[in-house]
């Protein structure tokens, strides 16, 4: 299926990840409403087509260690921000 990956900035206090940019992968395939070798007019109602497409891949081409601006505003107005400990986000499949 076709998707899209995310480059942004992954900040590592807090765990955020911001986006930057977003491109499209075409996965040529017939059947699938995304891609560019569709084979169907548009507005296809074909049962067996594509419909969604995959997650999109996060591809991490900053990493700060400071915290995003978020959580940086939200600091600064005198509240408290409690990172959510995650995986860092995979670099994107190419």
């Amino acid at each position: 299926m076709c998707h899209n990956i995310i480059d942004g900035r992954y900040h590592t206090s807090c765990f955020h990840f911001v986006e930057m940019a977003t491109k499209s992968v075409d996965c040529l395939r017939n059947n699938c409403l995304f891609s560019s070798r569709h084979t169907h007019p548009i507005g296809c109602r074909n049962s067996e087509c594509v419909r969604v497409m995959s997650h999109p891949v996060k591809n991490p081409i900053r990493v700060s260690p400071a915290s995003c601006p978020n959580c940086i505003h939200i600091k600064n107005m005198g509240g408290t921000v409690r990172p959510h400990p995650m995986p860092q986000p995979q670099a994107a499949k190419q």
